[in-house]
């Protein structure tokens, strides 16, 4: 699993009976800085995520990919391979609030 930030969502007006109804989101994981874990920084990279949270824009999610995005019952037997299975409240690491949602 990974942390990342809803930085968008996106239209397929197009797509495979199996992905109607499913709203997908962009999202760019994150990680802990090396140089100051007090703070988490994007990777640069981006990915579509099938949303089965109702997140929005802006949101720290938790995200998996491969194989385990095809686990959860939403998820099942659909071409996918990022999902978003949570909302981040949120992270503490080395006794020090990373993140926080209500901040």
């Amino acid at each position: 699993m990974f942390i990342a930030k809803v930085t968008g969502s996106m239209v397929a007006t197009q797509k495979v009976v199996t992905l109607v109804g499913h709203k997908l989101m962009i999202v760019e994981p994150y990680r802990i800085d090396a140089g100051d874990r007090s703070r988490l920084i994007s990777t640069g990279r981006t990915f579509v995520a099938v949303d089965t949270v109702g997140v929005g824009e802006g949101e720290f999610v938790l995200i998996t990919q491969g194989s385990s995005a095809r686990q959860t019952p939403e998820t099942k037997n659909l071409p996918i391979d990022t999902v978003i299975v949570g909302i981040i409240d949120a992270v503490h690491i080395d006794g020090v609030n990373v993140f926080n949602r209500e901040q």
